[in-house]
Formats: structure tokens, C-alpha cells, sequence
């Protein structure tokens, strides 16, 4: 039995997830004449009290159409300097919106609005635009961090004062809301935009939402058929996102449960340094100095595990919807064999 702990996105559909996708009534959704991708779009913007939604195909994808939309070529950008948008989407916002980013470094992935205050430029020929500000919740790189909705209504503060747009990269963002138990209205009227992944621990096997108003929407369908992402009979894809939202958030609770088990124990282990404080569903940890991560996952590997690495010295473990009760048990029982 192979326990894959690598990410939330190695997870398969369910027997009732795919039973949803091959009875989809589906059109053409570039047309705007798919079904089940206009009932998801609705659905999700009435959720989040918002004006319109947008079906993308990936998390990344919506967050660059975000960063397009918003912005100008010669921007800048403000985010933590372990941003998904800075350090996992290929160089995207040089490459899609000409833009550059402006880092920061935050707590596990979270910057506060006094950040936000210091990283304004100036309105100076010499210096870029400041135009947006994007958010990440949970972070992934801050293992699975929440922001408070304090501290964002904060940040919403000063961009409102500066004439700054608000982006929410919301991969995990339902893992977020159970874990504060949060609502989504909470967030909608929090953000300018806001992208929210379904393939990650909602189980879905693609697809990606963005949130806005309707004359955003507009612009980022624009944008959307740009990059090469307009689908067609995509109310395949939406029927699987219907479907994990009615039975697969609640139990993003079960994933978090696992996820504080494994930090635990890790915690504990003679070979391990550091863990991160564990909150939702992700879990990294360093070794202690000297022992080398990737003949650890090799180790893991051998008995049937994976892992893998983040950075140099830090690893990383994700529980989702195919890691059961019984596979944290051996992953524990494996773990308590090394030394």
C-alpha cells in the first residue's frame, strides 16, 4: 500500500465524483452555453457574495489572469517572499503581465499591513507602479498557515488608502475557512478578486475559480482565452467541483486531524529539528543538521512513503482525502523504525 503524502493534488475522484462527471449535462463553455460550468460560476459567486466567477483550469492559471487584469506592464506587486505567485508559477508575472514583484518577508507566508504600508514606492518616474497586493491562505510554504480576517481587514485598510488592489491566491482556501471557521461572504467582501483551487483538498481532478466583479470577469475571460484557456465542454470538469462541494469540505477536518497527529509525533523524533506550527493540512519539518532530506525520503520510499522536499533542508508531508485513518497509523509505526 502506497502512502503518498507529496501533495493534496495526487488524489483520485471518488466512484461518486466520476458517476456526477459522466451524467454532466455539458454545451460549449466558450459559447457560455455549458450548463454545469454557468450553475459552478453562479454558485460559487452567490457563496461568496460576490458578482461574477470564472472556471480556470488551474490555480495558477487564475492567479496569473488576476495579476493581468489588475495590473500594467512595469507594475510592481506586493506579496510574501514564499508566495505561490513568486515562487511556484514559472516567472508569471514577468512573463504573463510584465510586471515585478516586490517580496516580503513575513510569519509562515503572512505579511501584515504595516508591511504592506512600508512596501508603497512613492509616485516617482524612477520607481514602479505599486498597483496590487496578493495574498496567500492557507500558505503553503508556511505549512498550511491562516491568516486572521483582522489582519486582513487591516491590509484592506491601507490598500484602500493607497489606491491599491486586493488578490487572494485562495488555492487552499476552504481548508482555511474550516479551520477558523470562517465563511466565505468573510472573504468576499474582503478582496478584489479571489481564485480558489478544487484540486487540491476538495479531490477534484483539475479546475480552479475566480472570483469577482462583473467587470473583472469580464476583462479575465478576455485574458483567459489569451493564455489559451478556454474549454469547451468543461461541465465534465465543474460536475466533479458541484459535487465536492457538497460532500467533501466538511471533511477537509479529518485531513487537519491527521496533519496535527503526523506533527506531533514528529515532534517527538529523535531525527527531527524543527516542525512548523500545523494547522490545517500541511506539515513541514527540518531534520536535525547533518541528516540528509533526500536519503531520508529514500528511506521513506523504500517502505512504501512519500515525501517530499521544499528548500534545501525542510520536507514536507500533505493529508487529503486518500490518506485514511489506517495509513497515519503505518506512516507512525514506520517513522518510530528510524533512527
Amino acid at each position: 500500500m502506497i502512502i503518498d503524502f507529496r501533495s493534496d493534488t495526487v488524489t483520485k475522484p471518488t466512484p461518486g465524483m466520476m458517476d456526477a462527471m459522466m451524467k454532466a449535462s455539458v454545451g460549449d463553455d466558450v459559447f457560455r452555453e455549458d450548463p454545469t460550468v454557468n450553475l459552478l460560476e453562479k454558485n460559487m459567486a452567490d457563496l461568496f457574495n460576490m458578482e461574477g466567477a470564472l472556471f480556470c483550469a488551474s490555480g495558477t492559471m487564475s492567479n496569473q489572469i488576476a495579476i493581468t487584469s489588475h495590473t500594467r506592464p512595469g507594475d510592481e506587486l506586493i506579496c510574501e517572499q514564499e508566495a505561490h505567485v513568486y515562487i511556484y508559477e514559472g516567472g508569471g508575472i514577468a512573463f504573463n503581465a510584465g510586471c515585478q514583484a516586490r517580496p516580503i518577508a513575513g510569519d509562515r507566508g503572512r505579511i501584515e499591513a504595516e508591511q504592506v504600508l512600508k512596501s508603497i514606492n512613492a509616485d516617482d518616474v524612477h520607481k514602479a507602479r505599486t498597483s496590487l497586493v496578493c495574498l496567500e491562505n492557507t500558505s503553503n510554504r508556511g505549512g498550511g498557515s491562516c491568516y486572521e480576517l483582522e489582519e486582513i481587514k487591516k491590509i484592506r485598510r491601507v490598500c484602500d488608502e493607497h489606491k491599491l488592489i486586493l488578490h487572494l491566491d485562495g488555492a487552499r482556501l476552504f481548508n482555511a475557512m474550516i479551520a477558523k471557521n470562517e465563511k466565505p461572504g468573510d472573504y468576499g467582501s474582503l478582496f478584489h478578486s479571489i481564485s480558489v483551487c478544487f484540486n487540491k483538498g476538495l479531490g477534484c481532478p483539475a479546475g480552479s475559480i475566480l472570483l469577482g466583479t462583473d467587470k473583472f470577469i469580464k476583462q479575465a475571460r478576455r485574458i483567459r482565452k489569451v493564455f489559451g484557456g478556454g474549454m469547451r465542454q468543461a461541465g465534465f470538469l465543474a460536475a466533479t467541483v458541484l459535487y465536492a462541494l457538497d460532500k467533501n469540505v466538511e471533511r477537509l477536518n479529518t485531513d487537519h486531524k491527521h496533519a496535527k497527529k503526523i506533527g506531533e509525533a514528529l515532534q517527538k523524533h529523535p531525527l527531527v529539528k524543527m516542525v512548523l506550527p500545523v494547522e490545517t493540512n500541511l506539515v513541514i519539518f527540518e531534520l536535525n543538521d547533518g541528516e540528509d532530506p533526500h536519503s531520508f525520503i529514500s528511506r521513506m520510499k523504500e517502505k512504501e512513503v512519500l515525501l517530499l522536499t521544499i528548500s534545501n533542508n525542510r520536507l514536507r508531508i500533505v493529508t487529503h482525502l486518500d490518506i485514511s485513518e489506517e495509513m497515519v497509523s503505518d506512516f507512525l509505526k514506520t517513522l518510530a523504525q528510524f533512527e
